[in-house]
Parts: C-alpha cells; structure tokens; sequence
C-alpha cells in the first residue's frame, strides 16, 4: 500500500453545500472531518485546502444564488468564513483534534520570505498533530491577487509543505475522455503520466452554480504538483473510507503521475507565484536557443522591452510575434535593456553597468510555452 507521509485534501463549494440553496451543510463538513482524522489516525499529515466561505455566506446573507459583484461576494466571505470555520471547529472537537485556520491571496505567495513563513507555520502546526485549513482570503482579495480557484492554491500548497500526495475531491470518479454525464461513450482514464494538449482537452468549466473550478482548473493544479514530484488523485470522495483509499492508490480515481523532471521551489515561485512586472520581445534566434538549447537570454536575443521593471524584477519573455514563451528573473532594467538590445554581450557590458552579463540567466527562468 502506498502511503504518503504528507498529503493535502482540497474540497470545493460542490461537496460542502446543498445542491438547491447553497447553503452550508455541516454534515458534509463532518464527512470530510471523519475522513481526514482517520487518515491523521493512520500516521499521515494531513493539510485541507477547504472552499465554501462564499457559498456558505451568500446563504446566510439572503442571496438566493452566489452573487457576481466582487462587494457582494466580498462581504459573503465575510460572514461565510466564520460559518465555515466554526463547522469545522465543531467536527474535529468531536474527534479530540483542533484545526488551524490559514487565509491566503497570491501576494503571500509572490513573496518568497512570506512563501517561507507560511511552510514553517504549517511545519509547526503538522507537527502537533494540527489540522491546518486554508482557504484563499476572499475578503480582501483582488483581481490580480486571485488565484481563481482553490484547485491551483491546493496545488501550490502541497508544494510549499513539501506534501508526497495531493487529492483533490470532485463529483465524478476521475478524468474522462469526454463529459461522462453527457456522453455514454465516455471512458475514464486510470492513471495519466504526462499532461499533453490531448489531456487539456478532455477538460471542460465547472459543473457546479456555486463552484468556480473545472477539470481543467484540476488539471492545471496536477501540472503544477506533479512538476514538484507530488503525486496527484482526482476523484470522488463520498463514502466511509474514500480518501483513505484514494490517497493509497487504492481507490476509484484518476491517478497523475509525479514528474520525473522535477521544478525546483525558485522555478515554482517565478511560474506560478510571482507578479510579473513588464515584457521582453525576442528574436527567433533566442526562441530557439530557450526552448530547445535551455540556454540563457543574452542582450542579442532581445528585440524590444516594455516601458517600466527593475533588475530583479518577473518579466515575461516573449517571441516575435508576442505568444508567451516563458517568464524570468531580468538582471536588466527595462531602460538598460532597450539601451543595449541586439548588442553583443561584450558591447552591452561596455554601454551600461550590469552585475551579470545574461539579461536572464537560465536558472531564473522558466519556459511555459508548450
């Protein structure tokens, strides 16, 4: 049996309210409780990456369905989180555990000293045989410091708690061909070891009026863990046993291999975590030497750069024709950049004063096209 030392268990909206109103329903909440305690019971850290504050707060407030103006939605999460976090409390006091609440938004994890922090906190409280439940921090979250959806944040967790195993509990059994509700020719895909375009494409949006992810925001959290050497299960988690069965690989669910190429922290925080700042435009020359030589972006390579970032910012590194090839630490301001683009490395260390020769040097970078 295949046991993880660590896992972390995210659960949405869908699986924690009433299908009709949207509203909280506590002995789903206790399901889950009883499921991961049995789990902790069993000798596995146990993180829970848990939605529901809005769906719970909308319920609350009156709405009868979730609200799309972000003040409404806001001040749901408001009263929502607390409504959610008290079930939870109630559940696990019945088992003799305690759980930890964790609010987080994308700024804790763009910088890497909080990104830190936040491990050494959940390192703590797994070592005290703490529950640790996290959600993203609706209240105050914005656009640009969304992770719009739980699916991504449960996968940048498990990264950041360094989790073996990652499960992400849904409504179906796993990943299929084509929507298995729809189609009766649908068939399941057991264990998957690479996501390719084929895979991005059996993806569809969310099922749910009060979730917000899909499968293809689950398999865009698989990409991510399975980069970290995680282990991903995608399934239904919905009678006694189901996750400690799904978890051991010993259940009904699809199965995401870990990486064998695996994505080192400072890789995961320039893809996944950080602000990017400004753009360069490179030749097709230097996509060539990126993407198939695993090269450094040196100052002949660059072609144009956006008007404002600094030396150390996150810029996003661009081909001729402006599709995203990857995204880097720039050793370059943007001004110094433009003053020495197309020029030899020798030149451009002539023309201006830089610390490092490479405008992004391949350790800083990561190459997102596919």
């Amino acid at each position: 049996m295949n046991v993880p030392r660590r896992c972390v268990v995210k659960i949405g909206s869908s699986s924690l309210t009433d299908p009709k109103t949207g509203a909280l329903k506590n002995e789903h909440i206790a399901f889950f409780v009883q499921e991961c305690v049995t789990c902790m019971d069993k000798g596995v850290q146990m993180v829970l990456v848990t939605s529901g504050a809005v769906a719970a707060g909308f319920a609350a407030l009156g709405f009868r369905s979730r609200p799309s103006a972000l003040h409404e939605k806001q001040a749901c999460a408001a009263v929502g989180q607390t409504l959610l976090m008290h079930a939870y409390d109630t559940a696990l006091r019945a088992h003799g555990r305690i759980g930890a609440q964790l609010l987080f938004n994308r700024s804790d994890f763009a910088d890497r000293a909080r990104m830190r922090l936040a491990e050494a906190t959940c390192d703590e409280l797994l070592s005290r045989g703490v529950l640790p439940i996290i959600n993203e921090n609706d209240t105050t979250s914005i656009a640009e410091l969304t992770f719009g959806d739980n699916d991504r944040l449960s996968a940048l967790v498990a990264r950041i708690t360094k989790a073996d195993r990652l499960v992400i509990a849904t409504d179906t059994d796993g990943l299929y061909t084509v929507d298995p509700r729809t189609d009766a020719n649908a068939q399941k895909l057991s264990r998957i070891a690479h996501i390719d375009a084929s895979i991005w494409n059996m993806a569809g949006a969310s099922g749910s009026a009060v979730g917000t992810g899909g499968m293809r925001s689950k398999i865009g959290a698989a990409s991510i863990a399975m980069l970290g050497g995680i282990g991903v299960c995608i399934g239904r988690i919905a009678q006694d046993g189901d996750l400690w069965r799904t978890m051991t690989l010993c259940g009904d669910a699809t199965v995401f291999d870990p990486s064998a190429h695996g994505q080192s922290m400072k890789q995961l925080w320039v893809r996944e975590c950080a602000i990017v700042q400004g753009h360069v435009t490179i030749d097709a020359g230097a996509v060539h030497a990126l993407c198939m030589e695993k090269k450094s972006l040196l100052p002949a390579g660059v072609v144009a750069a956006s008007d404002a970032f600094d030396a150390g910012d996150i810029v996003e590194v661009r081909g001729p024709d402006g599709s995203p090839i990857g995204r880097g630490i720039s050793n370059y301001a943007a001004w110094q950049l433009r003053a020495v683009a197309g020029c030899s490395t020798h030149d451009a260390m002539q023309r201006i004063d830089v610390v490092r020769p490479e405008v992004i040097h391949r350790d800083d970078l990561v190459i997102t096209a596919q």
